[in-house]
């Protein structure tokens, strides 16, 4: 390799989402509206499950935490796409990209696991109703959760270490709206097979093995219910499950579709599309659909507010 033709690169140009002048303003009233209703949605919801009393169940917890990630990433990556829609030239810096890329890879990493843990929950909510407090105790719960931070922190350290050590051409735009490993490593000049093998591993490992966590613990709900005699009993567990059913299916119906593409139709256009789901929309329908599918979310909104309400009237 001919290191005189290497470029030491201060910093890189996003392309953004859409390069078509006409197209600006109004995906950025878009995605400010869908970036607003995430923040103010998942905010509210770490809020809320932290002073109600109510609240303070196994389930709101991981709610909670979920929460937490899905602001954690889409706050990663958010407002510097925004920034994409009103300047002519988007840039980053070298070290800020390689943040960004590793606060993504700790939140989405984090969240695959914690939507697994919240599998485990209701399966046993449901599966084990009498033992349900015993099984899931409070240090049980931080374990769940600090688990996962732990692995993504670890998952992130490696893959942006790895990626960042690695030598760039002078070529220095990214065909992104943010800082992903995949359009990074088309930048690199360095031998890039490691890497990709590493990255290759890690994304099937989690992707695999979370996915495997939920689908078998609700096959075991399933089983549960299918054997309810009472229908009112089935309809309850159904409606239990409901919220945390459709979130997964919206998160791993996107991953699976930006990971498991054949390699002809792969494309960073369709990997645009895919984060764009991942990272800006399900963050903000997540606290929706439990807000709206959950009946104790909605009455200790109602008491917070009230709350609020008679301390300022």
């Amino acid at each position: 390799m001919d290191t005189g033709n290497l470029t030491v690169l201060s910093e890189f140009i996003l392309t953004g989402l859409t390069g078509r002048p006409g197209l600006q303003a109004p995906l950025f009233g878009l995605f400010l509206v869908v970036y607003g209703v995430s923040v103010v949605g998942n905010l509210g919801l770490v809020i809320l499950t932290k002073v109600d009393s109510r609240l303070h169940t196994p389930m709101y917890f991981f709610l909670r935490h979920l929460a937490v990630t899905d602001l954690g990433y889409s706050t990663t990556v958010g407002p510097k796409m925004l920034v994409s829609f009103v300047v002519d030239q988007n840039t980053i810096s070298y070290h800020f990209c390689a943040v960004q890329l590793a606060f993504f890879l700790v939140f989405i990493v984090s969240e695959i696991f914690i939507l697994s843990a919240m599998s485990y929950d209701r399966y046993v909510a449901i599966c084990q109703p009498l033992l349900y407090p015993v099984i899931m105790s409070h240090r049980l719960c931080q374990l769940l959760v600090a688990v996962p931070y732990l692995y993504g922190t670890f998952v992130s350290l490696l893959v942006t270490i790895k990626i960042f050590s690695l030598s760039f051409c002078g070529y220095n735009v990214v065909s992104h709206f943010y800082c992903d490993s995949l359009p990074l490593l088309s930048l690199l000049c360095s031998d890039t097979r490691e890497v990709e093998m590493i990255i290759l591993i890690l994304a099937g490992f989690d992707l695999l093995s979370s996915l495997l966590a939920v689908l078998v613990s609700y096959l075991f709900i399933l089983g549960s219910i299918l054997r309810m005699r009472s229908a009112e009993g089935r309809h309850k567990a159904f409606s239990t499950c409901g919220s945390h059913l459709t979130v997964v299916t919206v998160f791993y119906g996107t991953l699976i579709f930006m990971y498991v593409q054949p390699e002809p139709s792969h494309s960073f256009d369709s990997d645009k599309v895919a984060s764009i789901l991942y990272t800006l929309v399900i963050p903000m329908l997540n606290p929706l659909i439990y807000s709206l599918r959950n009946k104790d979310v909605k009455c200790a909104l109602q008491r917070v507010w009230g709350k609020l309400c008679n301390t300022f009237s």
